[in-house]
């Protein structure tokens, strides 16, 4: 091949390459196999050390990485860089559409109609993108909005910026970097491991990758970008904000799919709320919405005031992470006896509620947070979980702080405790203490609170105040005591009267037959949830043949491992157990038995099914059932034995993980079919 026919070759190539990438890092809809990526790219390495001089700027392999930088350069914007002023309640938000159409109606003299466009305000590092007739010139950080740095060759590496543009256009745009949750678990696992402290968010995660000198290491962090708005350049700006996300995704960046056009400030507030609830779905960090006007003159007119403009602003999320003080740190016995220090904290909001304790998980993460009792800490809080201590700020120590040590006995029984290996996967994963005692009464109190949960028993009425109420007056010390309880035995407690106590014991009749699954998951065994129930209640039918299973027998149960069917027949062999499961049936609870699935029929049938994301059609309990009745195994993560992922709307972390793994996905309109 000689020098002419090679330039012919590689700028195919790399026409080839540039198509095949925006198609899988920003369309979400690859064409090929990562291993003909691999070969395109690999076939153009060699041209291009066959033929040095041919090398274009825009060449795909710009991405993997320079030489280290000995510093980032400082650079002028061209266009000044502003940050967005916080709303955190409606009030403010009204508030600042106030203070807009006022200032619309003294410039006109009338009221404007306005539009707002609300974008996802993702939590990353904001950089700013010069292309120069269509390649990408300059990456610079925001800095103080007049001078940035220059991180070219690290945002080169970040395989959903364009390196060229799909129009030659001399632009300046806006976006955001940002390090999706997979990957901040896995870096820091890898810090962790290297014993280098863990990034304690994604934006000092994305900002400590960005400004790494060696390009290299920030191509193995594989950090993603979506960018927002068209800042400057040659030619006219769009009319509107919408207009322009449409002309982003036209040049070829990747724009965050869920902004959304609203015609007034309560379409706003829905659109909030909206997220607010589902902020944890993405796999990437939601932390409010920036709310914009649409209509570019409106903005012209409204301007900027001090470092913001008056046309945007950030409705902001309630806190995730804020600081508090430990005030004290305490140990809770669970179900199964171990032990786990608690943080009390001094009271603080987060995320909408006041916290005033947090899980330190274990010995172990103590040691490695280093948490004193007296110590200023962050605190997190993600869905509806306990919050949990993230990190410590040594610097506001006052040498008042008391070092925590784990207890050698149970602060509950008094029984000795006893230290173990958690190993997870074959691997060693943490030490764990554990009370020795199994009627210990903490260890009693999360049994039985366990077994009338939704999923078990289901018992109307009886929470857990109310378990602790029975438990401490000696009604019930364990969960077959509840089938033995009289209307004569709760009316002198507190809480009950006439009505409340008839209440309470019509709600225990009803559920005193039940069927064989729940009757297992209720029994709270190590290891077993609610599929692994249900799959020993598919493969037994009773619970007498599942008592007399042998460890072989459990062992061949679908999907239950040896660990599993070892916890399973020590339960059903351990003669206090035994003696329980006598006294259900003495009280009168009858366990349904049920159909053994022998042979499985159905348009699903031996598939493994996950579901991300929301159906339309049916709720997640219901796609349970549907599944299993066409004789599927429903799933709750991906693998490569998985054999549909369903995915409905806003699919979360595991639809991109059964694109990784080449698993098949189907849409819901698909999944109904099966069904059928």
């Amino acid at each position: 091949m000689d020098k002419a026919e090679a330039k012919k070759r590689i700028d195919k190539l790399i026409n080839q390459i540039d198509e095949l990438r925006y198609r899988y890092h920003v369309l979400n809809d690859p064409t090929v196999s990562d291993e003909v990526y691999d070969s395109l790219e690999q076939e153009l390495v060699e041209l291009e050390k066959k033929f040095p001089d041919l090398r274009r700027p825009d060449s795909p392999l710009q991405r993997i990485g320079g030489k280290p930088l000995a510093k980032f350069e400082k650079v002028r914007h061209e266009v000044r860089q502003w940050s967005f002023n916080d709303a955190f309640n409606e009030e403010e938000v009204y508030d600042w559409e106030e203070r807009i159409k006022k200032i619309l109606a003294k410039e006109s003299g009338s009221e404007s109609k306005l539009e707002y466009v609300c974008e996802l305000k993702i939590d990353g590092l904001h950089i700013v993108f010069t292309y120069d007739r269509g390649l990408l010139k300059l990456a610079a950080t925001r800095g103080d909005g007049i001078i940035g740095e220059n991180v070219t060759e690290n945002i080169k590496t970040i395989q959903s910026v364009p390196l060229r543009l799909k129009k030659p256009v001399d632009i300046i745009a806006e976006g955001e970097v940002w390090l999706s949750e997979k990957q901040l678990k896995e870096l820091n696992k890898q810090r962790q491991k290297e014993g280098q402290p863990e990034f304690a968010n994604p934006r000092n995660a994305a900002a400590g990758t960005i400004r790494q000198l060696d390009p290299k290491i920030v191509a193995k962090r594989h950090l993603d970008c979506f960018v927002y708005d068209l800042s400057g350049g040659k030619g006219q700006l769009p009319k509107t904000q919408v207009e322009e996300l449409e002309e982003l995704k036209k040049l070829g960046f990747k724009v965050n799919p869920y902004y959304k056009l609203c015609k007034n400030l309560e379409a706003v507030i829905d659109f909030w709320q909206n997220w607010q609830s589902k902020k944890t779905t993405q796999g990437y960090w939601i932390d409010g919405v920036v709310i914009k006007v649409n209509q570019r003159d409106y903005q012209n007119q409204l301007g900027y005031v001090g470092k913001a403009p008056r046309w945007a602003i950030a409705f902001k999320f309630p806190a995730e992470e804020v600081t508090t003080v430990i005030e004290d740190i305490q140990v809770q016995v669970g179900r199964l006896g171990p032990l786990t220090p608690v943080a009390h904290l001094r009271p603080i909001k987060l995320a909408g509620t006041i916290v005033k304790r947090a899980t330190l998980h274990n010995e172990d993460q103590i040691k490695r947070l280093g948490v004193k009792i007296g110590d200023t800490v962050v605190i997190r809080k993600a869905g509806d979980i306990i919050p949990e201590v993230v990190s410590v700020l040594p610097k506001l120590r006052t040498g008042k702080e008391k070092i925590f040590k784990m207890p050698t006995k149970c602060p509950i029984c008094g029984s000795s405790v006893e230290r173990k290996i958690i190993t997870e996967k074959g691997q060693d994963k943490s030490v764990a203490f554990f009370c020795t005692n199994p009627r210990c009464y903490a260890q009693e109190l999360r049994k039985i609170i366990h077994f009338v949960s939704k999923k078990a028993f289901n018992i109307d009425g009886l929470g857990e105040k109310i378990v602790e109420q029975l438990m401490a007056e000696g009604l019930v010390k364990d969960a077959a005591d509840i089938f033995s309880l009289t209307k004569d035995d709760l009316l002198p407690l507190e809480r009950f009267a006439e009505k409340s106590a008839d209440n309470l014991i019509t709600a225990i009749n009803l559920v005193r037959k039940i069927p064989l699954s729940r009757f297992i998951y209720a029994l709270g065994i190590q290891h077993v949830g609610e599929e692994t129930a249900i799959a020993l209640a598919d493969k037994f039918g009773s619970l007498d043949h599942l008592k007399q299973s042998s460890l072989e027998q459990l062992e061949q149960v679908s999907d239950i491992g040896p660990v599993v069917a070892k916890s399973v027949y020590a339960y059903f062999t351990d003669k206090n157990n035994l003696a329980l499961l006598d006294k259900f049936r003495k009280a009168g609870v009858v366990v349904t038995t049920q159909k053994v699935r022998k042979e499985i029929s159905g348009p699903l049938a031996g598939k493994k099914v996950v579901v991300t994301g929301t159906l339309e059609s049916m709720g997640r309990e219901a796609a349970k059932a549907a599944i299993r009745k066409a004789g599927g195994d429903w799933v709750s993560s991906v693998s490569q034995n998985t054999d549909y992922v369903v995915a409905g709307e806003n699919p979360g972390s595991k639809y991109n993980k059964a694109k990784e793994l080449g698993v098949k996905i189907i849409d819901e309109k698909d999944f109904l079919k099966l069904l059928k």
